[in-house]
């Protein structure tokens, strides 16, 4: 994807811009949904010596994304967004700035506002990102650092992103992709709106319609949280066998109806609260996308072992056939 202009405006040393300009020939909404998806953005976003890796990705107001660029050695450097506002598929605004290893905002260096702004061509779409800076120092800092030619690299890679129309598409099945050590990334596109698939996750009579696993399988109990410190429970059991099993845990984040942050203990018969069962944090985001909804599941297990002992439980399989059941089902 060549970029076709860059340009600084310093006649306001307060408020200084960089404006970088990029012509593709794919679509508008292909070209959005390249930079509102989490597994197409870190395809590109960092320079190919320092690819990136998303952690949370919210293309909504108030929402807020977590990412790390890893260098040759093993060396991160992590960066944040603050979503400031979003008209899809036109525009977006980011506060854009840079984190510790924790992912806490380093008050130390600059932050910016970044603009983007998505407008059909005649071959195809543009993007033009606007930066704003604080300071004419600032922008000096930062442009020394090499922000100019990394964002280049950077965008040298998305074509190969969007010619892929396959790897995102909807109808795909669930897909798993290990973050970090101890974190794993599903995600699905599920036909649907936004407001559909989350009245699928967070209504108990909807839930209980799909979300059950593999055939000959029910949800006679099921309680959703709907405000942050709610309790949910879900429990599943085998018609034919009497096999039950279930989980609980706490809503600790909301924001309806773009994302839904909850802790996950498994509960069995024998243990009814889950006492001395490992805790994973899920982190359920949804995105819309051209085909539905991107779905996308975060969830950080106390360790890799643990990670490894679940998914080996067939646990996205079955998150597949609970998909599957709800476009044919509910949606």
């Amino acid at each position: 994807m060549p970029v076709t202009s860059v340009t600084t405006d310093t006649n306001d040393p307060q408020s200084p811009t960089l404006t970088i300009v990029a012509d593709s020939t794919a679509s508008l909404r292909r070209l959005w949904d390249a930079y509102t998806d989490p597994r197409q953005i870190e395809k590109f976003w960092g320079p190919p010596t320092y690819p990136a890796t998303f952690t949370r990705h919210d293309a909504y107001p108030g929402g807020l994304s977590t990412y790390y660029m890893t260098g040759p050695e093993g060396d991160r450097s992590n960066g944040y967004w603050e979503w400031v506002s979003v008209e899809d598929p036109y525009s977006f605004v980011v506060k854009d700035g840079f984190a510790d290893d924790d992912g806490v905002p380093n008050t130390d260096m600059p932050t910016m506002q970044m603009d983007f702004q998505f407008t059909e061509t005649a071959l195809g779409a543009r993007v033009t990102t606007v930066t704003t800076f604080n300071s004419l120092e600032e922008l000096e800092k930062l442009t020394e650092m090499g922000m100019v030619e990394g964002t280049k690299a950077a965008m040298s890679q998305i074509d190969d992103v969007l010619a892929d129309l396959a790897s995102f598409a909807a109808g795909r099945a669930a897909e798993l992709q290990l973050v970090g050590e101890n974190q794993a990334r599903v995600a699905r596109v599920v036909r649907g709106s936004v407001d559909q698939v989350w009245a699928a996750h967070t209504e108990a009579e909807i839930l209980q319609q799909w979300q059950l696993g593999p055939d000959g399988w029910s949800m006679p109990v099921c309680i959703t949280g709907t405000n942050v410190g709610d309790t949910y429970r879900s429990e599943w059991q085998n018609d034919e066998t009497g096999e039950r099993f279930g989980f609980t845990g706490e809503v600790t984040e909301i924001s309806a109806p773009n994302r839904l942050v909850t802790t996950e203990t498994m509960i069995s018969p024998d243990n009814a609260e889950g006492a001395g069962n490992p805790e994973t944090l899920n982190e359920l985001t949804l995105t819309p996308v051209e085909g539905g909804t991107l779905v996308s599941y975060l969830i950080t297990y106390p360790d890799a072992e643990v990670r490894e002992q679940v998914i080996a439980t067939g646990m996205v399989s079955g998150m597949e056939d609970g998909y599957v059941r709800l476009e044919s089902v509910v949606l």
